[in-house]
């Protein structure tokens, strides 16, 4: 296949029929669980292979088109031939990604964390913009952002924050985004105008169903209940509902105060502890750390996954691939797929080395 290095026609068809094969054994038939999984990944697959499919045919209506405009040397049909070609390495792009998201839990949703660090007032600002930036690009792409947990800035932005970002392949974009993030910019917060730096740490972990078991035994979790401090109602924030867990051999903790009751935050916040304990345990297998905390490096400097310098001037650069941009603001404003496709091959390439 002509574009079989943007997508693999063949392994998806193949994997669509063992799928179906899979969906006709009456074994599976008294397993509901196992047969929406089943179903989940058959509609997955099916959506890949006709958003394949539509590139394709545009292919072939572009290059109709650009033959058409060469024979009547028409310029507006030159014209409607470039944005068809423009549209397409859109679209082309996002297959790209996709095939690079090959890994078990990639179309998942996920919990994405963030925690201010050195920088004080100017940090929680960061961590705002950051949290801000994450929920446009969730927004641009049709996924639903639930607040989990969150602990307002002494004066502006936010100590941390917790969200769930639902959504097919949630994971396995922002995947790349785990680590510590700087800021260079004069601070609003200063009176004389002089240039801060400022970091955060995001953290982003997978949610996973309950097909894949993880074992917490009562006695190595500590479980704290607290009054809620964000919005949510009268009734959040005039009982102890919120919940604050503690898994005490790894040190991992969570929080949720986003539910009216303690038995749903507590609910949450164990499904969050379940996911955070599974990360750990995929950055084990890969061989990448021997614990989840070690890959949360410290929130200061030569720690630093990307740098975002506003001043003196403009320009965006990721540490680990290099790749930059200068459209600061557009970054800001949720344009991160150009990063995160270079994290990916990146991945790739070392995957296949």
């Amino acid at each position: 296949m002509i574009y079989g290095g943007i997508f693999d026609v063949e392994a998806k068809n193949k994997r669509l029929e063992e799928l179906e094969i899979s969906m006709q054994n009456p074994s599976v038939w008294g397993d509901p669980e196992r047969m929406q999984k089943l179903n989940k990944e058959k509609a997955q697959t099916q959506k890949s292979l006709q958003e394949f499919d539509t590139f394709l045919k545009g292919v072939l209506d572009s290059e109709t088109l650009l033959e058409m405009a060469i024979e009547a040397n028409d310029e507006a049909v030159f014209d409607e031939a470039k944005n068809e070609v423009d549209q397409l390495l859109m679209s082309g792009r996002k297959l790209e990604l996709k095939k690079v998201l090959n890994s078990e839990l990639d179309p998942n949703s996920c919990y994405l964390s963030l925690n201010s660090g050195a920088g004080g007032t100017e940090a929680c600002d960061w961590a705002d913009m950051l949290l801000r930036m994450y929920t446009r690009y969730a927004a641009d792409r049709g996924w639903t952002v639930e607040m989990v947990d969150s602990t307002a800035g002494d004066e502006a932005g936010i100590k941390s924050a917790t969200i769930l970002i639902s959504g097919e392949y949630a994971y396995g974009y922002l995947k790349a985004e785990s680590g510590v993030h700087r800021l260079v910019r004069i601070s609003p917060f200063d009176s004389n105008a002089r240039r801060h730096t400022s970091f955060a740490s995001v953290y982003v972990s997978p949610e996973i169903d309950d097909e894949i078991q993880i074992d917490i035994r009562p006695d190595d979790l500590r479980v704290e209940t607290f009054r809620s401090s964000g919005a949510g109602g009268q009734h959040v924030n005039r009982t102890d509902s919120a919940v604050r867990m503690y898994h005490i051999p790894t040190g991992v903790v969570v929080a949720c105060q986003t539910q009216r009751s303690q038995i749903q935050n507590r609910d949450k916040a164990l499904k969050m502890l379940k996911a955070a304990l599974y990360q750990r345990e995929l950055d084990e297998r890969d061989k990448q750390k021997a614990q989840v905390e070690s890959e949360k490096q410290a929130n200061e400097w030569g720690s630093q996954i990307r740098s975002y310098v506003l001043h003196p001037y403009k320009l965006v650069k990721d540490n680990r691939t290099q790749f930059e941009s200068s459209q600061a603001q557009s970054v800001l404003d949720g344009d991160l797929d150009d990063f995160i496709m270079s994290y990916l091959r990146m991945q790739l390439l070392n995957k296949a080395n």
